[in-house]
């Protein structure tokens, strides 16, 4: 008798832990999502609701002429392949941090406080498939940092290291 109480018991622990997985699984699933990038790393956490930027038009005009973003926004350009990627600050109002990023999901360059209406190149590295922007010395106060990981759909063709 004893036996078969340990039993049934194990075996209601065994189905509570796989429903807690399954729902942390789903939660995960459903915070993948194009309008939101994760970042992750030594420092912590973070989140932004984005813009996603990856037509030649919308990373064109970027950001440009806008004179607020909600703190946790941001844009997130997106490119077909690796490249060497560069930008600036033209007719762009707001100072803003550039997060540049790999194929895999990793901070590769980080450009504080750019700022707002110079066209000065800002060269973020080679072999980037992204860049995230987002408001002017928030990476620092967040602590986010090179070889950061990101999390977002836009890498899941390149053996993202966080997938989604």
């Amino acid at each position: 008798m004893g036996i078969r109480t340990n039993v049934n018991g194990l075996r209601r622990s065994v189905v509570a832990l796989i429903l807690a997985v399954s729902a942390v699984a789903a939660q995960a699933e459903q915070s993948c999502s194009e309008d939101t990038v994760t970042l992750r790393g030594a420092w912590g956490s973070a989140r932004f609701t984005v813009e996603v930027a990856d037509e030649p038009q919308e990373q064109q005009q970027g950001l440009m002429h806008r004179e607020t973003m909600a703190l946790g926004n941001g844009m997130l350009f997106v490119y077909d392949s690796p490249q060497t990627l560069s930008f600036w600050m033209r007719n762009t109002l707001i100072p803003l941090d550039m997060v540049f990023i790999d194929a895999r999901g990793v901070v590769q360059h980080i450009h504080h406080m750019a700022k707002p209406l110079d066209e000065t190149p800002i060269l973020g590295g080679q072999d980037l498939l992204s860049a995230l922007e987002i408001n002017g010395g928030l990476a620092k106060r967040l602590g986010i940092t090179v070889g950061s990981q990101v999390r977002h759909p836009a890498f899941a063709d390149h053996l993202p290291v966080w997938p989604c």
